[in-house]
């Protein structure tokens, strides 16, 4: 019987370490750092969270992922297509607003986010002058809301396809 609960034990073992293994893996490829997940845009662990927001600048969004990692909270975007050879700058812009909203949020900055696409992850720095690129478009955007002279910004049917604005818009392709 000794035998038998020692076998058991080693099993149980075996299957922890292989369980571990494979969700470090499973993290990883989701674009995710190390560190515990405290806020999830996807439905995979429950109700999915508020959206961040923040009243001055009348700015809203949700991030795939926050990672709290070492005391900060890293966003993490995940993108579902290949990685092109230097992240898309609206993609980067994105992450920038989750920074922004994190720090406005939680009252602090993120050093970082992460874009993931389908076979690569770029870190973005969140720097001063990203900050700034980002404000300065919200404000030309919030411009052209007022004047009501918005033009598409791309050549892209597919783009056009997935727009919000494509039933009341006079530029689709």
């Amino acid at each position: 019987m000794t035998t038998a609960f020692l076998y058991i034990a080693v099993l149980l073992a075996i299957l922890a370490v292989v369980l571990f293994v494979s969700s470090h893996h499973m993290q990883r490829s989701a674009g995710m750092p190390a560190g515990r997940v405290v806020y999830s845009d996807p439905n995979l662990w429950g109700k999915v969270e508020e959206p961040l927001y923040d009243r001055q600048l009348s700015l809203t969004g949700r991030p795939d992922y926050l990672v709290s990692q070492s005391g900060k909270l890293i966003p993490v975007e995940v993108k579902s297509g290949w990685a092109p050879n230097a992240p898309r700058e609206g993609h980067v812009l994105q992450l920038a607003a989750y920074c922004l909203l994190v720090e406005r949020t939680w009252h602090q900055r993120p050093p970082y986010g992460l874009l993931h696409y389908r076979n690569r992850t770029f870190a973005i720095d969140y720097t001063r002058e990203l900050e700034n690129r980002l404000l300065d478009l919200i404000v030309d955007i919030r411009h052209q809301e007022r004047i009501d002279e918005a033009e598409r910004s791309h050549d892209e049917p597919a783009r056009c396809t997935k727009c919000g604005f494509r039933d009341i818009c006079d530029q689709r392709l």
